[in-house]
């Protein structure tokens, strides 16, 4: 076993983030190889990874990012299991950098993102990484991706959430606009943009609840589909983006908002991703 200074020590603690005597087994395992001894850190996060499987990461950080067009955009999740890891700078520049990653390659899913380089290995090898060193279930929850000919994001306070919404046109002065219906996203959690949008496995099943609802306060079987449609109605204006009453201004739905800025101008679609 070579002899290992603690100048390799704290060369491959300050390389990997890993603990000091961490960093010393390594190396003795390693007979001094630096190389060898970085994947054995690895190793050792990934053994730690399973093992913290079933715990809870509700903690994290989320980051909202779009192109310099604003024609794309991207949101990605980075959980761990403590506020106290999820408000540290490097965790936060960690997600930040895997969602500029993922601005720039653009992949199809959340196994894609996994799988792009990131300082010379693959961010799913990152993040088993950043089990070893921090010593928490850390894992990459969440990612979404949108296009439009205007795409606007928001992150909520403290990174708790990140939405980002496209809109049907393109002008500089719909950002605000944009702005404003992303904090909508964030505040009322619609399910679709409009009625459209929403699965009909949803309609089935709010249809069904407000037929049992009616039954149980004794309205006559005639009249309970009528009553189970003023439901879903009510449902389609509280749970669908354009038609909620705007939060700045309840006079109007979001959708009116929109309409007064320009004739034309509509989500197309929106991504939207919290902590929990």
């Amino acid at each position: 076993m070579s002899n290992i200074s603690a100048s390799d020590v704290k060369k491959l603690r300050d390389q990997t983030g890993a603990g000091m005597m961490d960093c010393k087994k390594a190396l003795s395992e390693a007979e001094g190889d630096f190389e060898k001894a970085i994947e054995l850190l690895r190793m050792k996060g990934q053994k730690l990874s399973l093992k913290r499987a079933e715990r809870e990461a509700k903690e994290g950080v989320v980051y909202a990012l779009v192109t310099e067009d604003q024609k794309k955009g991207v949101i990605v999740k980075l959980s761990c299991e403590t506020d106290f890891v999820a408000k540290n700078e490097d965790f936060i520049d960690l997600t930040r950098e895997i969602a500029q990653i993922a601005l720039e390659t653009f992949p199809e899913n959340k196994d894609g993102l996994l799988t792009e380089n990131i300082n010379g290995i693959s961010i799913g090898e990152k993040v088993v990484e950043q089990v070893g060193k921090i010593g928490e279930k850390i894992e990459l929850a969440s990612y979404e991706k949108l296009e439009a000919p205007l795409v606007v994001p928001y992150i909520h306070m403290g990174f708790k959430a990140g939405v980002i919404v496209g809109l049907s046109k393109a002008n500089d002065s719909f950002v605000e606009a944009g702005k404003d219906v992303a904090m909508q996203v964030a505040a009322m959690k619609p399910v679709a943009v409009d009625k459209d949008g929403v699965d009909q496995t949803v309609i089935t099943k709010e249809i069904e609840i407000g037929k049992e609802q009616a039954r149980q306060e004794g309205k006559p079987e005639a009249m309970l589909e009528k009553i189970a449609m003023g439901k879903l109605n009510k449902f389609f204006k509280e749970q669908t983006l354009l038609n909620q009453s705007f939060v700045k201004d309840g006079s109007m739905t979001v959708d009116q908002y929109l309409k007064k800025i320009d004739s034309d101008l509509t989500v197309k679609d929106f991504r939207h991703v919290a902590l929990g």
